[in-house]
C-alpha cells in the first residue's frame, strides 16, 4: 500500500470519528470509547507511515 493510501485511510477514519466525538462531547461514554479506539488506530498507522517513509528515503 502506498504512503498516500495509508494517509488517506487515516484521514477517512478521523473524519468518520467526528460524529462520535460530538456524541462524546454531549456525554456519551460509549462514543468516547470509539474515539479512543480510532485514535489508537491512527497512532499505529502514523508509526507505520513513518517507518515506510524512512525506508523509502534510505533506499533511494
Amino acid at each position: 500500500m502506498s504512503v498516500q493510501d495509508m494517509l488517506q485511510e487515516m484521514i477517512d477514519g478521523l473524519t468518520d470519528s467526528l460524529a462520535d466525538a460530538a456524541k462524546h462531547d454531549r456525554g456519551n461514554s460509549a462514543a468516547g470509547t470509539r474515539v479512543r479506539k480510532t485514535m489508537q488506530s491512527v497512532k499505529n498507522g502514523a508509526q507505520t507511515i513513518r517507518i515506510q517513509v524512512q525506508n523509502d528515503k534510505n533506499s533511494r
